[in-house]
Order: structure tokens, then sequence, then C-alpha cells
């Protein structure tokens, strides 16, 4: 079994993304969630309060990053 990274999204109360974690240098917070969802959207798990979360692998996230700094 492939351990999961947790990254963590909170949204502001109009649905866009305040804070998201792992995120790489030059991308925003909704820029970052927008690529996370077309790359692993079927990993986020919506949560209470305005919150969620992706659970991805080590792997999956530097692909997702490396092809963000292309």
């Amino acid at each position: 079994m492939t351990d999961k990274i947790l990254i963590h999204v909170r949204f502001n109360n109009d649905g866009t993304v305040s804070e998201i974690s792992e995120r790489p240098a030059g991308l925003s917070p909704q820029e970052w969630f927008t690529k996370l969802t077309e790359k692993a959207g079927s990993a986020f798990q919506a949560l209470t309060g305005g919150r969620g979360l992706f659970r991805v692998t080590a792997d999956e996230i530097a692909a997702l990053k490396a092809a963000v700094l292309q």
C-alpha cells in the first residue's frame, strides 16, 4: 500500500479557495486547486465547514508540480 499525502483546502464563503497546502510558488490557491481537480479530482473529499482535502501519493504530487513548472 502506498502512503497518501493529504492536501488540505479551505474555501471562502463564495466557494473560491483561500488556502491549500503543497502549493507551488507562482500559483494562487485557486489555480493550484484547479490543477489538482483536473488531474486528481477523484481524490478530493469535501468536508464540512468550508474545507476539503485531496488524498494523493507523493509521486502524484511530484508529477503535478513538475507539470506546472514546465
